[in-house]
């Protein structure tokens, strides 16, 4: 036991935080716990109607303590004090306005109930006009164009644009922010003690894929082109960074506060923070070539190649081409879908609304049994909708649906776009519908394929994880049909965290690079799912419907503009 050593992994994901103290040696998790958001639950400070999504700073730090003194809870002291390490890994991009110490606005009384002051969430598209005029100058023609490692399109979800907005609309924000953080540089700076804006270190991955980083143009686009995007953008580069720092690296040792807060020995090395889905290939035991899909509410595609083969072009059409980003030395190569699982979700709360309101309002139940009734529709519908849905033969509902309905991340940003539902008739059941939902989701995953391919990036294979990878096989037999590739299932629930507790390893010399560190800890895999090639055929037609479906709103929503 004297000789074993400890990292812990946290993982903010949108609803809560994961922690996982987890046995460098091989993998074990010794302890974890999960902390939901409080105010995020209660729905707080977000308005969904106009994709307007906050997160106060608060939760963050409440969940942390609590889940992380749940997860020490379960340890004996001597593993306690074998805790070698520390990384974060959160959602992205999701930033935050922080004055001159680093103290992020919402924490400061004239701002506590603000939601322009506080994270700005990765799905929160309030943005998509400054993205659009982000993309207009950066392919003007007359400056570098900034977006080309980025796919060519600038997002609404990333860093830029969503800082444009909220200085637009905010004065009293505009004029109390020194400068900008992501959430996953805020949590180490803030457990390290170091929260100088001008010199606390900034993670590769949320500044090349959200920020336009790149070494080419020697860091963040020049002042130049924000001066000339916006006069309220002037000065705010030289408050932001240079230089960028890999997952591998440390950010410094916790603080004696924090170290004291958290129940942590005061010697725990704090890894540089990472967003989720790259720390996750990590944990997901990526490889040259073969795609990771992290998938839950939305999905992020994640892979790497080396270097001396992508070389300086410009692989258009995804989320970006970061050097170091998943894997220090390879290029990182992200694309992702806005929605996945949150277009289930919709589904299963649009057909609960009259239960919810007829039930809710009745009289003849008392509450705890409405309740309790309410309570088991929730839990029961999709399985419901899963078993009917999985009896209907492929194409005969004459469906055909478009996974849009929280815009395109990829292929092309274009968070304008709608989901649209096509060959309804008075036939048309429930199952049906959802059917072609998830038929939806796993063509816009087909389109992610074939763009990467497109654009000469090989794909050797797929890994998935993520919540419903992991519960719905149903979901998943139609992705590998659809995309008919085999998909491997990654063992672990957790692997945002288990790829964080990786890092964490590596940032403090417990290895000396992540393939040791996945050949130490990595869970393996569950379950293959393997194409079946009548169904494989059969999707072909249905994707090319897909395809002439996008192809009508795209065109639809182009004449708009």
């Amino acid at each position: 036991m004297q000789n074993q050593k400890y990292t812990l992994g946290v993982d903010y994901g949108t609803d809560s935080v994961r922690t996982m103290v987890i046995n460098t040696s091989n993998g074990k998790i010794m302890g974890q716990a999960v902390a939901p958001y409080e105010r995020w639950g209660q729905g707080k400070y977000c308005q969904p109607e106009t994709n307007l999504f906050r997160q106060h700073p608060l939760d963050y730090i409440e969940s942390l303590k609590k889940a992380v003194k749940e997860t020490i809870a379960q340890l004996s002291q001597e593993v306690i004090n074998s805790i070698a390490a520390l990384s974060v890994a959160t959602t992205g991009s999701t930033p935050i306005a922080i004055n001159k110490e680093g103290t992020p606005l919402a924490m400061l009384p004239d701002f506590e109930g603000n939601p322009h002051a506080m994270f700005i969430l990765w799905k929160d598209h309030t943005a998509i006009g400054e993205a659009k005029e982000i993309n207009k100058l950066a392919h003007s023609g007359n400056s570098e164009d900034y977006t080309k490692y980025s796919g060519g399109e600038y997002s609404s979800e990333w860093f830029w644009a969503k800082i444009l907005h909220t200085l637009r609309v905010d004065e009293n924000v505009r004029e109390a922010a020194f400068s900008w953080i992501e959430h996953c540089d805020w949590i180490p700076a803030l457990l390290t003690g170091n929260t100088d804006p001008l010199s606390f270190k900034r993670s590769r991955c949320a500044a090349g894929h959200k920020a336009m980083w790149h070494s080419d143009w020697g860091g963040l686009p020049p002042e130049t082109f924000w001066s000339k995007l916006d006069p309220l953008l002037i000065g705010l580069r030289a408050r932001l960074y240079n230089d960028t720092y890999t997952s591998d690296e440390a950010v410094g040792t916790i603080s004696e506060e924090w170290a004291q807060i958290l129940g942590l020995p005061k010697t725990v090395i704090i890894g540089t923070g990472s967003i989720d889905a790259h720390i996750g290939a990590i944990g997901s035991a990526i490889k040259p070539y073969h795609m990771v899909k992290v998938i839950g509410t939305s999905t992020c595609d994640m892979m790497v190649a080396p270097k001396e083969e992508i070389g300086g072009t410009a692989i258009h059409g995804i989320c970006g081409q970061v050097d170091g980003s998943i894997i220090p030395n390879m290029i990182g190569l992200e694309a992702g879908q806005s929605a996945f699982g949150d277009l289930y979700a919709w589904y299963r709360e649009l057909l609960l609304w009259p239960a919810n309101k007829i039930i809710g309002d009745s009289n003849l139940l008392d509450r705890e049994t409405k309740t309790k009734l309410l309570e088991e529709m929730a839990d029961g519908i999709l399985n419901e909708l899963t078993m009917a849905a999985s009896k209907i033969e492929i194409g005969t509902s004459g469906l055909v649906a478009l996974d849009w309905m929280n815009g395109r991340r990829t292929p092309d940003s274009n968070q304008n776009l709608k989901g649209a539902l096509q060959g309804l008739t008075l036939g048309t059941t429930a199952p049906h519908i959802f059917r072609a939902l998830v038929e939806a989701t796993a063509f816009g995953s087909k389109k992610i394929v074939a763009q990467f391919q497109a654009e000469g990036v090989r794909i050797d294979g797929i890994i998935a994880m993520g919540g419903v990878a992991q519960k719905s096989e149903f979901v998943m037999q139609i992705l590998a049909d659809v995309l008919n590739f085999p998909i491997r299932i990654i063992k672990s629930e957790q692997t945002c965290a288990l790829g964080a507790a990786m890092a964490a390893a590596v940032a403090s010399g417990i290895y000396n690079t992540f393939l040791d560190a996945q050949n130490a800890m990595g869970s393996g895999f569950q379950k293959e799912y393997f194409p079946i090639p009548e169904n494989a055929k059969k999707y072909l037609e249905l994707y090319e419907k897909y395809n002439a479906l996008g192809d009508f709103i795209e065109a639809q929503e182009l004449q708009k503009t």
